[in-house]
């Protein structure tokens, strides 16, 4: 059985799973569609990824616009990160705001992260093995995204800001203010 727990910004999720560990290891689900549809709702994940990323290396804040725009199921395999999603539905009352969770090999949270967010996250070990479902596939063409020092946003990233590393493409990314939905 997992734990759900509803972060500051409706839709987005923490999900705890129950870990059996003993002298061998440990055992533990990662997605179980009734028990997600029962507190999330309905959803079909078509893709998984799998990212590996450095101390620093900070990625996001990423969306697409719709159609194409997707909902994320997010852990970590083997480090730690901050992640980050960023409301973006326009007339929602969070609009703008953010929701931050470390997500770890040892806490072994995961979050849910809905359609109409921006999403991102930065490694806070030397190394992070960073693994998420999507419901939607990637579509170049519709893809977006949101600085990651946004004043307006407000992301304490929690590491110096002389060692973010950014890829070109994010660090072309625009305010929250200037962004077309």
């Amino acid at each position: 059985m997992m734990t759900f727990t509803e972060t500051n910004i409706k839709g987005v999720w923490i999900i705890e799973p129950k870990v059996f560990a003993d002298a061998r290891g440990y055992f533990m689900e990662t997605f179980k569609q009734p028990e997600f549809e029962q507190h999330i709702g309905e959803i079909n994940f078509v893709q998984d990824n799998e990212s590996q990323s450095s101390f620093g290396v900070l990625r996001g804040l990423h969306y697409q616009l719709p159609p194409h725009a997707q909902s994320k199921l997010v852990r970590v395999i083997q480090g730690k990160v901050l992640d980050v999603a960023v409301d973006i539905r326009r007339g929602s009352p969070t609009f703008g705001q953010h929701a931050a969770v470390e997500l770890s090999d040892e806490n072994k949270r995961q979050l849910f992260v809905p359609r109409g967010m921006a999403h991102g996250f930065v490694v806070l070990s030397p190394k992070a093995v960073f693994a998420y479902k999507v419901d939607n596939y990637y579509a170049p063409q519709a893809e977006r995204g949101i600085r990651f020092d946004d004043p307006d946003i407000g992301i304490d990233w929690r590491i110096q800001m002389n060692d973010i590393m950014l890829s070109d493409k994010d660090k072309l990314n625009t305010l929250l203010k200037n962004i077309a939905l």
